[in-house]
C-alpha cells in the first residue's frame, strides 16, 4: 500500500496532464472575478471614495470657513478687549483727575485753615509782644521812679515815662 503512495503521479495539481484543463478553469474564474469586480465591488469602492473624497473636500471647505469664523471672532474679542482695555483705562484716568481735584480741594481747603490759623497766632503774638512791651515800660517807670527815689531826687511821672519811652525806642 505504501508502494502504490509512493508510485502514484503526486499533487493533482502538479500532473502534467491535467494542465490544460487547470489553465482553463483558472482563466474562467480569473474572468468571472474580473467582471464581479468591475461590475459590483469596484462602482462600490469608487463610489465610497467619491463620497469621502467629498466629504473631505466639504469638511476642509467647512473647516475653512470655521477657521475664518474664528478669526473673525478672535480679531472681535481682541477689538473688544482694546476698548474694554481703553475704557478701563478713561476710568482710571477719570478716578485719578477726581481724587486729584478732591486732593487739590483738601490741600486748599487745609491751606485756607492753616492761613486763618497762622493769621491768629500772628495777631496774637503781636498783642502779646505789645502787652509786653507796655507791661516792660510801666515796669520800667516804676523801677526808674524807685530809683530816682532811692537816690533821694525828684522826678516827675512825666519825665520818668519820656525817659523810658527814649530808652526802649534806642534813643539814649
Amino acid at each position: 500500500m505504501a508502494e502504490t503512495a509512493a508510485s502514484g503521479p503526486g499533487m493533482p495539481q502538479l500532473d502534467i496532464t491535467t494542465f490544460s484543463n487547470q489553465i482553463f478553469w483558472l482563466v474562467v474564474a480569473l474572468v468571472v472575478l474580473y467582471f464581479v469586480m468591475s461590475r459590483v465591488a469596484l462602482p462600490r469602492v469608487a463610489s465610497v471614495l467619491a463620497d469621502r473624497r467629498g466629504a473631505i473636500t466639504a469638511d476642509i471647505a467647512a473647516a475653512e470657513e470655521y477657521k475664518l469664523k474664528a478669526q473673525d471672532a478672535e480679531d472681535a474679542f481682541k477689538k473688544a478687549e482694546a476698548d474694554a482695555r481703553a475704557e478701563a483705562q478713561r476710568i482710571v484716568e477719570a478716578a485719578k483727575a477726581e481724587m486729584q481735584e478732591a486732593l487739590h480741594a483738601q490741600i486748599a481747603k487745609a491751606d485756607a485753615e492753616i492761613a486763618a490759623k497762622s493769621a491768629e497766632s500772628e495777631k496774637r503774638i503781636r498783642e502779646i509782644t505789645a502787652n509786653a512791651v507796655e507791661m516792660v515800660a510801666e515796669v520800667s517807670n516804676d523801677v526808674t521812679k524807685d530809683i530816682v527815689a532811692a537816690f533821694d531826687m525828684k522826678a516827675d511821672a512825666r519825665s520818668v515815662t519820656a525817659a523810658v519811652k527814649a530808652q526802649m525806642k534806642g534813643d539814649a
